[in-house]
């Protein structure tokens, strides 16, 4: 019989400090890209195409993350599409 396993969330380090804010920007914006990107694939939409910026928009609602710009939407439909 399985057992089942009890999955741990990862502890967060801090980020390094003394990087310009640009990167802290880029970084920020790839994660929240990541995190819309994972919930759109979860909810079926497996397709670039069909991730419209509306689309990732409401998921961001839907999920609790501030509104995405469209650099961030590129972004997201750019993770589906190497997924």
């Amino acid at each position: 019989m399985a057992t089942a396993t009890t999955v741990h969330p990862v502890k967060k380090k801090p980020l390094p400090a003394g990087l310009p804010r640009e990167w802290y920007e880029s970084h920020n914006r790839r994660l929240k890209a990541m995190r819309l990107a994972i919930s759109l694939l979860d909810s079926g939409t497996y397709d670039a195409q069909r991730a419209t910026n509306r689309k990732i928009r409401t998921m961001a609602v839907r999920t609790g993350i501030h509104r995405p710009s469209n650099v961030t939407c590129r972004m997201v439909r750019a993770f589906i599409k190497a997924a």
